[in-house]
């Protein structure tokens, strides 16, 4: 591992301090790009206007339409937090601006796969759908859009994923990257996008005289939900998504929340009203994914919408409950598939480009979590496959990749479709995370094929792990009232949360749950403890780490700690 620090620009950190802001956060703010204190504004007026998003105002008039015939709408979701989330904030918000008449319907993982079918089109027609709306999915959905069409279903597709060469032929289709679309804002998560379409339409309401400015319904109460399906989704944190995060966690912190986040919180053993991205990422996140790994996402989605209370915790402790499975399932799924991967090269030499395994125990639902861990210990771009467990296609594989910087894993299946024709039955995702479906037969065939364009693109210092860093800590700024002021920022993909890095003297060093490494160390010649989950190996008396901030409770005495990050060995 490669240990390096981000520049700080001395203009930026100085304009920025001037203006009020500590001098850690100006520094911290300064690494990340902001030169500016305007860009720091958080407010909800600074948000990117709806009518810059391509599809946004005709999909007002869509839906605006609809509802003054008083037609039935149904959502079709994904089985994602972000797809639970959008579902969550179009049912919501939908009712809330007056359509009486909202119905959703989420894809089994298993049984419908990813994404519009042509079978889901037409159980939403059975339900008695007019109009059929798409989030956080649908604009690789040409066979389930036309099948809707034909149906006489009217289709809005609302999505963020990465378009194909053709789109589908849906009534309008909102979606940031799609061609031709302004919008700055390229990293916005499906919840966002549906959150923007709403905005839309409340304006198409407006000037419909339906609603006025003083009375228009307030859809900053799903401000909550669209800061929690970003976080999870892992999408680029730019600034308009900042303030749409931020927005969110003000109200949590606040206790406007919906009880199903609030019983999330309470399931994770969280505090609301000390609220962090972190939570988002790492516990109400997880707890909503599981459902749809698992089980049903209606479990997650119905906890986001119930308003009663006490449903609200049945649920988010079943959730809970599912999640400890999913976990269970991942740790041996998660060992095998390193065995497996650390079997395709000698301990003496490096590992391929890339790396793909597949075992016929592995579960489909967790696939993707393994892939992340596999890519986060060998710092390759990996995929990991899991026999699907659909009635008739037990020969498919279901793979779920995740990469690293500098390869992009959608560009890069589709270069292995197009040199291999037929051995992806379909395959779609990001740059960083990606999913394909091939036959069983064909698995080596495609593990050479990328691990050959993962040749071809990725050169030495792409496949040395590096850890950008802000530097060394000030001995003033260790501090728990820090510690929280730090924890309160917006810190996520693209807008990493704060690392520092120094040298540092090893005193005492032991396993806890024998899989971490507890630490007692001296920090510019003062003592502190630190801790390096999931590490074993002993370090060195005297050693460059990388760590973050937090802050340790015992007997009542809070105390700052270093959580490692990584070490320059």
């Amino acid at each position: 591992m490669k240990i390096t620090e981000r520049d700080i620009p001395p203009r930026a950190t100085w304009a920025l301090e001037q203006a009020g802001i500590h001098p850690l956060l100006a520094r911290l703010y300064a690494a990340r790009g902001v030169s500016h204190p305007e860009q720091l504004d958080d407010g909800l007026a600074k948000l990117l206007p709806p009518s810059s998003l391509k599809g946004a105002a005709e999909a007002a008039v869509l839906l605006a339409d609809a509802m003054a015939r008083k037609q039935r709408l149904c959502i079709v979701a994904d089985y994602d937090c972000d797809g639970a989330t959008a579902c969550a904030v179009a049912v919501r918000g939908l009712r809330l601006l007056g359509a009486q008449h909202v119905d959703y319907l989420v894809p089994d993982r298993v049984v419908d796969g990813y994404g519009l079918t042509a079978s889901i089109a037409e159980r939403v027609h059975a339900r008695g759908a007019d109009m059929l709306i798409t989030v956080d999915n649908g604009i690789a959905s040409l066979d389930g859009v036309a099948r809707a069409k034909a149906l006489g279903l009217q289709v809005l597709v609302t999505d963020h994923h990465l378009p194909a060469a053709q789109l589908p032929d849906a009534d309008v289709i909102v979606n940031p990257n799609q061609p031709g679309c302004d919008f700055e804002s390229k990293a916005m998560a499906g919840v966002g996008v549906m959150f923007y379409v709403l905005l839309a339409l409340r304006a198409e309401l407006r000037q419909r005289g339906l609603i006025d400015a003083q009375n228009q319904p307030k859809l900053d109460a799903l401000l909550p939900l669209v800061a929690l399906g970003t976080v999870a989704d892992v999408v680029r944190l730019d600034a308009n998504n900042r303030r749409l995060v931020a927005q969110g966690l003000k109200r949590i912190r606040a206790g406007a929340l919906p009880v199903g986040v609030a019983a999330l919180f309470r399931a994770a053993v969280r505090e609301a009203r000390a609220a962090t991205t972190f939570d988002f990422g790492f516990a109400l996140g997880p707890r909503i994914n599981a459902a749809g790994r698992l089980s049903d996402m209606t479990l997650g989605i119905e906890c986001l919408l119930t308003d009663d209370a006490g449903r609200a915790d049945e649920l988010a402790k079943l959730l809970d409950t599912i999640n400890r499975e999913r976990r269970e399932i991942e740790g041996g799924m998660r060992d095998q598939a390193m065995l497996i991967a650390e079997s395709l090269f000698a301990e003496d030499e490096e590992a391929p480009p890339a790396i793909s395994v597949f075992d016929p125990d592995f579960h489909e639902g967790v696939v993707g979590i393994v892939a992340s861990r596999l890519k986060d210990k060998l710092h390759r771009p990996t995929f990991v496959f899991a026999a699907s467990a659909a009635p008739g296609k037990e020969h498919e594989l279901k793979g779920s990749g995740r990469s690293i910087p500098g390869f992009h894993l959608r560009d890069a299946l589709d270069l292995v479709a197009k040199r291999h024709p037929g051995i992806l039955i379909k395959f779609g995702g990001h740059a960083m995370a990606a999913g394909c479906t091939v036959a069983e037969e064909h698995f080596d065939t495609f593990e050479q094929a990328l691990a050959q364009v993962a040749h071809e693109w990725l050169d030495t210092a792409t496949l040395t792990r590096r850890l950008d860093t802000d530097g060394a800590l000030a001995p003033e700024y260790r501090r728990v009232d820090l510690v929280d002021t730090l924890h309160r920022e917006v810190w996520g993909q693209g807008f990493a949360p704060p690392t520092f890095s120094e040298e540092v003297e090893v005193v005492s060093q032991r396993l806890v749950g024998e899989k971490h490494l507890a630490l007692k160390l001296k920090h510019q010649g003062q003592p502190v403890d630190g801790i390096w989950f999931g590490h074993t190996e002993p370090l060195p008396q005297r050693v460059k780490l990388a760590f973050r901030l937090d802050a340790d409770e015992w007997q009542g005495v809070r105390r700052v700690r270093f959580l490692v990050e990584g070490a320059e060995l």
